[in-house]
């Protein structure tokens, strides 16, 4: 039975990202109702916190993601990009100096 709530709770939890507070409120309430013990309420806090800050670490590769595609569809170059067409320019301002004198 804890398992069937675990992975009910384990799959709310989707992209979202719950406070330690409101984590350990949450396990508190489901050890009363369900008579957990204190090192199973323990054991299901730990999973819910690894789950979030997985589920963070993914919402922000995909935001940087779709920061980096909306930057392309602009036409925004990227740093390396800029540093590579400006290494151009200088060595054709270098040529361009040398055929003046």
């Amino acid at each position: 039975m804890i398992e069937i709530i675990e992975k009910t709770l384990l799959t709310g939890l989707g992209a979202l990202s719950m406070s330690q507070k409101k984590a350990e409120e949450l396990v508190g309430e489901l050890k009363e109702r369900l008579n957990l013990s204190e090192e199973e309420g323990k054991k299901l806090l730990d999973k819910l916190q690894q789950t979030a800050k997985e589920n963070q670490s993914k919402l922000e590769a995909v935001a940087q993601d779709e920061v980096k595609k909306a930057l392309e569809r602009m036409g925004v170059v990227t740093e390396e990009e800029f540093n590579s067409l400006k290494k151009k320019v200088d060595a054709l301002e270098k040529k361009l100096k040398a055929l003046e004198q």
